[in-house]
């Protein structure tokens, strides 16, 4: 997650998250949704300094619930496994039959990051006002800009300084349009041509931005692609949630059939990707059998998966067994690990912490280490700066004498090629679902309840702005 290691912050959340739909399977291999929705939005024609306006204001004026493909009060999703597929050769010739009459678009997803060090706290603002990000409770969710303006202010020098060491900006923009390139190019040699689209959470180019765009073309069909190997309600679900807010209201949208695919870590080939760049890293070592394989995840805090039901950390874990399944295939039978890096806050998050085991690994005198960021297909700050920078460090100081790290994939080859493979294969099981109306339940319209909100929420507001003590001690919580 592009974030700065300011991460996601759950600050009493009262929603649950249900469980997934249907299972994936061995065809399609991701799990993947359809849904068709429709909403009003605010195009993105502010200036430069608007950013945060935009995006925070897009996200923080509705009403927070659980990712779109959750919610089984307020939309009909239809889960789609791979056993709806035939074979991928027939999905190309249905694919090339109807490519004459059928207008296809493919939305990646992304966090977005800042390229500049002047982007660096508008970013972190549009960021900290995500309610999956900072999970305020409903009574108090209307102090979500405000509490994203105060942590962004006190994050901001700090992530400045990590981003000006690997350049002075976030370079996950230009790979990630690297990557839409290769993926059209990927698509055009499946006989399929299709109009491929970048939509950022936080930054530039906004997800408003590639909607506004898709309507423009006048696309029939899309596929929406996070980029995302695991589902996290803060990664992919948040993504989600906004294009379901955006579209909800928009006719065009309405009849627009739509997959999404959920997750896609358990396509085989992404796992023998990563299994190629695990394998080639560790040849590099003088004793390549003596190396520790350390697969580095970005955390989320605990309760994500102990009270909302998020599936990462099952997701995450599944993710590193099947890719040390495909190295044993190959007669490659290191020892590994795998530990959560980028915590943020004072709670609790997913463990073991990167840190701590990187010292432990050294204690227990490990020698050579080879660290695989295995929840990024991108650099960005988590990998040029913290594994990179931080982390290697912290691990020679432990006794840990050699270092590696896998690189993210990128546009490796045989990675682009598996997205395409996933996109040819979402496309049949599109369709446009209807919307229903919103439970009166999730109201916040109620008199007492909007009075009760205000006046509690005002006197927290009133103790953390005005308490110096509290400050003190928030700010020196966060950095």
């Amino acid at each position: 997650m592009e974030c700065v290691r300011s991460g996601v912050l759950d600050l009493g959340c009262s929603s649950r998250f249900l469980g997934k739909g249907g299972p994936a399977t061995s065809c399609a291999g991701a799990s993947s949704t359809n849904l068709a929705f429709s909403t009003k939005y605010e195009q993105n024609s502010h200036g430069n300094v608007k950013p945060s306006q935009l995006a925070a204001s897009g996200s923080s004026r509705f009403v927070h619930r659980s990712p779109v493909i959750k919610q089984r009060h307020n939309l009909s999703v239809r889960s789609t496994s791979a056993e709806a597929c035939t074979t991928f050769d027939e999905n190309v010739r249905a694919v090339s039959s109807h490519a004459a009459e059928e207008k296809v678009g493919v939305l990646l997803l992304n966090l977005g990051g800042p390229e500049t060090l002047d982007d660096v706290q508008p970013f972190l603002f549009n960021l900290f006002a995500d309610p999956d990000i900072i999970r305020l409770p409903r009574l108090f969710r209307f102090l979500q800009r405000p509490l994203a303006k105060l942590i962004s202010t006190f994050r901001a020098p700090k992530s400045k300084e990590g981003y000006a060491s690997i350049g002075g900006g976030s370079p996950l923009r230009k790979i990630t349009d690297e990557q839409a390139n290769t993926l059209k190019a990927a698509l055009q040699k499946k006989n399929l041509h299709a109009n491929i689209y970048v939509g950022m959470r936080y930054w530039y180019p906004f997800t408003e931005e590639a909607i506004d765009q898709i309507k423009k073309d006048k696309i029939t069909k899309l596929v929406v692609l996070p980029l995302y190997p695991q589902y996290s309600i803060s990664t992919s679900g948040s993504s989600i949630r906004v294009l379901q807010n955006i579209v909800r209201e928009d006719s065009y949208f309405a009849g627009l059939p739509i997959s999404i695919i959920e997750s896609w870590y358990q396509r085989d080939g992404y796992v023998k990707s990563m299994a190629d760049l695990i394998e080639k890293e560790l040849s590099i070592f003088s004793n390549p059998d003596e190396v520790m394989i350390f697969f580095s995840a970005h955390g989320v805090p605990l309760t994500y998966v102990t009270d909302a039901g998020d599936p990462y950390r099952d997701q995450m874990e599944d993710c590193i067994a099947l890719i040390m399944g495909e190295l044993r295939s190959r007669g490659i039978v290191n020892s590994h690990t795998l530990a959560y890096q980028s915590r943020v806050g004072p709670v609790q998050w997913l463990k073991p912490y990167t840190d701590e085991v990187l010292v432990e690994l050294g204690q227990q005198g490990v020698k050579s280490l080879l660290a695989v960021p295995v929840s990024f297909v991108s650099e960005h700050i988590e990998t040029l700066e913290e594994i990179d920078m931080e982390y290697k460090e912290l691990a020679l100081e432990s006794g840990i004498k050699n270092w590696g790290r896998v690189p993210a994939l990128g546009c490796t080859s045989s990675f682009i090629s598996d997205l395409a493979d996933a996109v040819v294969e979402a496309l049949p099981s599109a369709s446009a679902i209807v919307t229903k109306k919103a439970d009166e339940s999730d109201s916040d319209m109620d008199l007492m309840h909007y009075l009760s909100k205000m006046f509690f929420g005002s006197i927290l507001m009133f103790v953390l702005l005005l308490s110096p003590r509290l400050i003190s001690a928030f700010r020196n919580t966060l950095l």
